[in-house]
C-alpha cells in the first residue's frame, strides 16, 4: 500500500497514457478511421479492395486514383458500380477526403462494413507519387 501512496503520480499517469491510446478507436465507436496512403494500396493488392472515388465526374476527370470507379456522391445509395459483394474493403476517395468520409458512413450503413476513407484524398495519392488518371469529361 506504501508503493501506491508514494508512486501515486506514476500511477496516474499510467492511467491516462493508457486512456490516451484507447481514446481513438472509443471515439470511433470500434470502426477504423480514414486510412493511409500505404494501408489503401495494402487493401487493395493484397485483400482485392475497390477503390471508389465519389467526385463529381467533372472532378474525377480532372484526375483520379488509377482504376478507381466513379460514383458521385449524391448516388451512393442507387449505385450498380458498387461492388455486390459487401465483405470487399471499399477504399473512398475524393479531391481531399470530407466528402470521402461521409460516403464511408453512407456505405457502412449500406453493410459495406470494410468501406474506408482515404486521408487527404487524391491529393495525398499524388503527393505519394502513385498513378493518376485523367479522362474526358
Amino acid at each position: 500500500m506504501k508503493f501506491f501512496i508514494d508512486n501515486w503520480i506514476l500511477i496516474l499517469a499510467a492511467f491516462v497514457s493508457g486512456g490516451l491510446l484507447v481514446w481513438p478507436m472509443v471515439a470511433r465507436g470500434g470502426r477504423g478511421g480514414s486510412i493511409s496512403v500505404a494501408q489503401a494500396v495494402h487493401l487493395i493488392n493484397r485483400e482485392k479492395g475497390v477503390v471508389v472515388d465519389v467526385s463529381d465526374p467533372a472532378e474525377y476527370a480532372a484526375g483520379h486514383v488509377a482504376g478507381s470507379r466513379n460514383v458521385p456522391f449524391g448516388s451512393l445509395e442507387n449505385s450498380k458500380e458498387l461492388p455486390s459483394n459487401k465483405s470487399l474493403p471499399i477504399v473512398l476517395v475524393c479531391p481531399t477526403g470530407a466528402r470521402a468520409s461521409r460516403a464511408a458512413a453512407t456505405l457502412r450503413k449500406l453493410g459495406y462494413e470494410k468501406a474506408v476513407p482515404l486521408t487527404g484524398g487524391v491529393a495525398s495519392w499524388r503527393e505519394a507519387n502513385l498513378p493518376i488518371e485523367k479522362s474526358a469529361a
